[in-house]
C-alpha cells in the first residue's frame, strides 16, 4: 500500500510579550488562527532570545510592545530572513519606549533609536500615536493578493506614526490629521502613514501590520492600577481577522527549503 500523501510540517515561532497590552488576549487569538492549519506546530516565547528556535523555524509571528532583541538575536533574525524566513510582525513589534522623568521632555514618552538593525529588518520604528479614535484605512495596492478585495474600512485603534527604513511595498495606509499625544516627536505625526506593508530581505521578508491594539483592566500596572475599559480596537472587526489569516497564508507560502 502506497504511503498517504500529507502536507509537510511548518515550524512556527510566536513571540508575544511586553507591556501596556492584553498579551493574554492577543496570544490566544493568534494561536487559534495558527491552529486552523494542523501542519503548523508553534512554540511560544515572550522574547527573541531562544535563538536556536528561531533558526530552526520556518515562519515567525510577533505581537510585542517594547521587546527589543539582543544584538545576537537581531543578527540571527537577519540571517534567518536572508535565507528565506518569513516574519509577520504585528502592532507594537517595532516599538522601543522610555518614559522621561527629567529634562526638557519630562513626562513624555521617547522612542530611542537603540536597535537600528531590528528596525531596519522590520522596515519601521514606532514614534508616536494620536489619541485612540476612529480613522479610515485605505488600500494602497488593490491588486496585491494580501489585500485584494479589501474595501476601505474604519477602525478605532492606535494610528502609528513611524520612521521608515528601506524599500517598503505599502499595502494599506491612512491619513493622520492630529498630533501624537504624550510623545517627544508627536508634532511629526500628521501626514500619510503605512498601516500594512511588505519588506523583502534576500530570499525572505517581513509583513508588518500596525493594527491590533488591545488592553484590559490590569495592563497598565504599575503605572495605573485599573484601566476602566476593555479595549479590543481592530480585533472587533472581521476584516482584521481576514488580514491576519491572509498574513498567515503568506507565511506558509514561503520558498521551499533547499
Amino acid at each position: 500500500m502506497s504511503e498517504v500523501a500529507h502536507p509537510p510540517r511548518i515550524d512556527c515561532v510566536f513571540v508575544c510579550g511586553g507591556v501596556w497590552h492584553d498579551m493574554d488576549f492577543a496570544r490566544l487569538e493568534i494561536l487559534k488562527l495558527l491552529a486552523e492549519d494542523p501542519a503548523i506546530r508553534t512554540r511560544v516565547f515572550e522574547d527573541y532570545e531562544n535563538i536556536e528556535a528561531i533558526r530552526a523555524a520556518d515562519i515567525l509571528i510577533t505581537y510585542t510592545c517594547d521587546v527589543t532583541p539582543s544584538l545576537k538575536a537581531q543578527e540571527a533574525l537577519r540571517d534567518w530572513l536572508q535565507s528565506g524566513g518569513r516574519w509577520y510582525a504585528l502592532h507594537g513589534t517595532n516599538s522601543v519606549l522610555r518614559f522621561l522623568t527629567d529634562g526638557p521632555n519630562k513626562d513624555l514618552w521617547d522612542a530611542p533609536r537603540w536597535a537600528p538593525l531590528m528596525m531596519d529588518l522590520l522596515g519601521s520604528q514606532f514614534i508616536s500615536h494620536p489619541p485612540i479614535a476612529p480613522y479610515t484605512v485605505t488600500v494602497a495596492d488593490p491588486d496585491h493578493p494580501l489585500v485584494q478585495g479589501v474595501e476601505p474600512f474604519e477602525t478605532t485603534d492606535e494610528l502609528y506614526h513611524m520612521e521608515y527604513h528601506g524599500d517598503l511595498h505599502v499595502l494599506l495606509e491612512t491619513d493622520c490629521t492630529v498630533e501624537g499625544t504624550g510623545f517627544v516627536e508627536a508634532a511629526d505625526a500628521i501626514g500619510k502613514h503605512a498601516v500594512m506593508y511588505l519588506k523583502d530581505h534576500g530570499k525572505g521578508g517581513v509583513l508588518y501590520n500596525t493594527l491590533g491594539h488591545c488592553r484590559g483592566h490590569y495592563d497598565l500596572q504599575p503605572m495605573l492600577d485599573w484601566w476602566p475599559t476593555v479595549d479590543r480596537c481592530a480585533w472587533d472587526l472581521p476584516v482584521f481577522y481576514d488580514l491576519l489569516r491572509r498574513g498567515i497564508g503568506w507565511l506558509k507560502d514561503r520558498p521551499a527549503k533547499a
